[in-house]
C-alpha cells in the first residue's frame, strides 16, 4: 500500500493500494496495488486499511483467496510516493486505491489506463483528476474528503468554543489547489463572525514552527488546520505547537483531537475507505471509472477534548457539548 492508492484485481488480476504509508498486500488470484501518504505503523493508516479490507470482505473479496493486494506507504515523502506509484503501475493491477491528493497525482502521471479509485481527495476537478464529479471521464474516480463549504464551519466552531479569539491563523499547503480553496471559503465568512484571517504555510517542520510562533506573538489568536498530506505528516508537531502557544485550534479530522487537539469537525475517514471498496468491487466486475460519479461524504463527526479545553482556560458551551459525537475527558 502506497499512501495514496490501492489496486485490486480478479482471478489472474491484481489490486494495488498507494497511501501515505507504504506496505504490501498480495492476493492469490487477483492482483491489487495500493499507495498511501502515511507510514505503515501509523494507527490512523492501519484503521483506514482495516476498514477498506472489511468492505471488500463484505462484498466477497478476501486477500489470499480470490484477490491479491500490494501495499505501499509513502510516509508523506513525495519522492517515495512517486517511486511506489511507478512500482505499483508496473505490477499491472486491475485497480488501484489511492489515499489523498498527493498520491493520486503521481499515479495519474504514471498511468492513464489502470483504473484508480481515490479517497480523501478534496478537489479532484481542480486538481485535474476528473472532468467533473458527475462524469469523471478518465481512469480515476472516488470519494471526496469533503466539500469546501465545510471550511466555513471550522471558523464558526473556533469562535464558538473560544469567543475571545479575533484572529485565525489558517495552516494550509499552498502547493495544493485544495489549500487555496479551503482558505478562500474561510476568508469569505470571516467578516460575518468578526474575525481576521491569515495563512500559515506548510512545507517542513521548521517553517511550521516559525509560522505558528510568529502568529502567536499577537493576542487573541486561534488556529484552523486545513486538510493536506503535510498537515497529517506534521500532526503531532501542530498539536504540540498549539498547546505550547496556548492557541485554540480547530482540526478537520478526529486523529488530532484524540492526540491532544482541542476540537475537530470532519468526515469519518474510515467510512470513506469502507465505501471505496464498493467502487473497487464494481470495477473488478467490469464497470469503468469514467462512468462512476465522484461521491461526497455521508457521515461527519464532531469531537471535543475537554482536557485540552481546560488547559487553555476555556469553558465549552453546553450547546456545543450536546452536539458532539464524542467528548474526550
Amino acid at each position: 500500500m502506497v499512501s495514496g492508492g490501492t489496486c485490486i484485481g480478479e482471478s489472474s488480476s491484481r489490486f494495488s493500494e498507494v497511501r501515505p504509508p507504504f506496505g504490501r498486500w498480495l492476493p492469490t488470484r487477483s492482483k491489487t496495488s495500493g499507495c498511501g501518504a502515511s507510514a505503515a505503523d501509523d494507527p490512523d493508516g492501519q484503521t483506514r486499511s482495516a476498514a477498506f479490507v472489511q468492505g471488500l470482505q463484505q462484498l466477497g473479496w478476501t486477500d489470499g483467496r480470490n484477490m491479491r493486494i500490494d501495499y505501499r506507504w509513502g510516509a508523506g515523502d513525495a519522492d517515495n510516493i512517486r517511486k511506489y506509484a511507478a512500482e505499483l503501475v508496473a505490477l499491472a493491477p486491475d485497480v488501484i486505491l489511492a489515499s489523498g491528493t498527493a498520491t493520486v497525482a503521481p499515479l495519474l502521471q504514471a498511468t492513464r489506463t489502470v483504473p484508480i479509485v481515490f479517497a480523501q481527495v478534496t478537489d479532484p476537478v481542480g486538481a485535474g483528476f476528473v472532468d467533473s464529479l458527475a462524469h469523471p471521464g478518465g481512469n480515476a474516480t472516488g470519494f471526496l474528503l469533503f466539500e469546501y463549504a465545510i471550511s466555513a464551519k471550522w471558523l464558526e466552531l473556533l469562535k464558538e468554543i473560544a469567543p475571545h479569539v479575533r484572529r485565525a491563523g489558517v495552516i494550509r499547503d499552498p502547493a495544493q489547489t485544495a489549500g487555496t480553496g479551503q482558505f478562500a471559503v474561510i476568508q469569505s465568512v470571516a467578516p460575518s463572525v468578526g474575525m481576521e484571517v491569515s495563512t500559515i504555510n506548510l512545507h517542513d517542520a521548521a517553517e511550521i514552527e516559525r509560522g505558528v510562533a510568529a502568529f502567536a506573538r499577537s493576542a487573541n489568536g486561534g488556529l484552523i488546520v486545513t486538510a493536506s498530506a503535510l498537515s497529517v505528516v506534521h500532526r503531532d508537531l501542530i498539536v504540540t505547537l498549539a498547546a505550547r502557544h496556548k492557541l485554540p485550534a480547530v482540526y478537520y479530522r478526529r486523529q488530532y483531537v484524540t492526540g491532544g487537539g482541542l476540537i475537530s469537525y470532519g468526515p469519518d475517514i474510515a467510512e470513506q475507505n469502507r465505501r471505496a471498496a464498493s467502487y473497487v468491487d464494481r470495477i473488478l466486475k467490469g464497470e469503468k471509472p469514467a462512468d462512476l460519479p465522484v461521491q461526497a461524504p455521508t457521515k461527519y463527526e464532531l469531537l471535543i477534548n475537554l482536557k485540552t479545553a481546560k488547559a487553555l482556560g476555556l469553558t465549552v458551551p453546553t450547546s456545543l457539548l450536546a452536539r458532539a459525537d464524542e467528548v474526550i475527558e
